[in-house]
């Protein structure tokens, strides 16, 4: 376990309000994926309000847009520009970056996807791999020039990545003989396992991105928001549903609001213990304890496995990613 984790005057029932309490984010530009509802609609939410300017990352423009009424509204600060990505289209991660002008100070990779079964893109590749990780990635690199610029502007730039307690139950396929099964072309397909696979993936890329960019002011940590009751969970299959409620009944965690669930995100953008210090992962507007591989979910709820740490696991990933990325 590692000594010295950062700690909040925050907690699980904090609100994203709460967070920025007192923070002015005038002059601040931010990105946020997945923001035409749940958390993300409520990330941008919050940011608005305290001044920041913020895009909707969005794959359904019109849901995007309507949310972006909804926060002028609600704030009385400008509605948020509405941008169209497809974190599992190449193009549109692509015809994003290219419209990107000026400097970024605070990219939110919140969007993310669930599926019930095996479902993969043109390319191949498994879909919940693709979007919550790969698509984030591309992202990120395609808009690194404007975080670098960003970062001389504001004296730093930040990347938060939302992963989830689920990273616990499986880490990225690799094996010793590099014969990895990132996509599951030889293991058969859990959904659940992909999942998790994804989410592991999320912590390795906000460690492999500070390990990358943090001399050039850009830093990135991840951010587990708990339980929340969101549109993510639209797809889950009758397995995943009654493991959900086992958890929930277990107490490995409780169901919070969508704005408590937002709070964890806004320590990580906010707070000056992470503004040039990368590559932690929050729980619970907390830096989360490491575990060991084997621990068990139901003992250590609040906790981060090593697997999602790991900086040898971060670089191979890193490799991979851009091995596939490439054009």
């Amino acid at each position: 376990m590692r000594r010295g984790l950062r700690s909040t005057p925050f907690s699980a029932t904090s609100t994203a309000d709460d967070v920025l309490s007192g923070h002015d984010l005038t002059g601040v530009r931010a990105v946020v994926t997945g923001a035409s509802s749940g958390l993300g609609a409520e990330s941008a939410r919050a940011l608005a309000a305290a001044g920041a300017e913020v895009t909707l990352a969005v794959r359904n423009t019109v849901a995007g847009a309507a949310v972006a009424a909804d926060i002028a509204r609600s704030t009385g600060r400008p509605a948020p520009a509405v941008a169209p990505l497809d974190l599992a289209d190449r193009s549109s991660v692509e015809g994003f970056v290219a419209a990107w002008r000026g400097p970024l100070h605070l990219l939110l990779a919140n969007a993310g996807v669930v599926t019930g079964g095996l479902e993969r893109t043109p390319e191949g590749w498994e879909l919940q791999f693709a979007t919550n990780h790969l698509g984030h990635v591309a992202l990120a690199t395609g808009l690194r020039r404007g975080l670098v610029a960003g970062a001389a502007d504001q004296g730093g730039a930040r990347i938060v990545v939302v992963s989830s307690t689920a990273h616990m139950r499986a880490d990225v396929d690799f094996d010793d003989l590099h014969f990895d099964d990132l996509h599951f072309d030889r293991r058969a397909y859990d959904p659940q396992i992909a999942y998790a696979q994804s989410k592991t993936a999320n912590s390795l890329f906000a460690v492999g991105a500070t390990r990358r960019w943090a001399r050039d002011g850009v830093v990135a940590n991840t951010v587990n928001p708990g339980g929340v009751a969101t549109g993510l969970q639209r797809n889950f299959t009758r397995r995943q549903k009654d493991s959900l409620a086992a958890a929930e009944a277990a107490g490995v965690f409780t169901y919070k609001t969508v704005e408590q669930g937002a709070a964890t995100s806004m320590v990580a953008a906010v707070d000056p213990q992470f503004a040039t210090s990368g590559g932690h992962y929050l729980d619970d507007c907390q830096e989360a304890y490491e575990v060991p591989n084997d621990a068990d979910l139901a003992d250590h709820p609040h906790g981060v496995k090593a697997w999602a740490l790991d900086p040898d696991r971060a670089d191979r990933l890193w490799t991979v990613s851009e091995q596939l990325l490439r054009p």
